[in-house]
């Protein structure tokens, strides 16, 4: 059990991440409800997010992608993913994927918590180089720029917010090591 007030890091497993699926699914939920453009709609139901997460369970079973999640005395409360580049021109560079922290635990510092976790994974996998890409209007960009990530450019009318709206995404990189 988590003491009162903290917060571990841990990567899950296939079966971790299949275990953890409520879990998950109720913080893509809480983002997407909260604005958060990443890859669905207000219409997205929970069945569509429970979908990806048993996509994301068989990428991490055989090691295409990296999950951590972030874990308080209620239960998971955060996540983010690690994705190695399989290409062969490409073997030094990993993405960044899917941070998120339920509303309910957010300016706890959770976010860099799974940032800095990544980055150690992405290291420890002998990848120097990371990139990501978020939400040109959201809170992210502050704490990527605090973490070192150098900002590229925003790319216009990328994406959707969830109601609907053009959401232009902005791209970050950050060479570690």
């Amino acid at each position: 059990m988590t003491e009162p007030g903290s917060v571990t890091i841990e990567q899950l497993d296939g079966d971790g991440v299949r275990a953890a699926l409520p879990a998950l699914a109720e913080i893509l939920r809480d983002s997407v409800a909260n604005g958060a453009s990443v890859g669905f709609m207000e219409w997205n139901t929970q069945a569509d997010f429970e979908s990806f997460w048993h996509g994301i369970a068989a990428e991490v079973a055989v090691e295409r992608v990296l999950l951590f999640v972030a874990r308080d005395e209620s239960g998971i409360v955060g996540t983010a993913q690690l994705h190695p580049v399989g290409k062969p021109n490409q073997p030094h560079r990993a993405e960044i994927a899917k941070v998120l922290v339920h509303s309910q635990a957010r300016r706890r510092g959770i976010g860099e918590a799974l940032m800095r976790a990544a980055e150690a994974a992405a290291l420890a996998l002998g990848r120097d180089l990371l990139v990501l890409d978020t939400d040109e209007g959201g809170a992210a960009r502050r704490l990527y720029s605090r973490l070192g990530w150098t900002e590229v450019g925003t790319i216009p009318r990328y994406a959707l917010m969830p109601d609907g709206r053009d959401c232009g995404s902005t791209f970050f990189y950050k060479e570690l090591g």
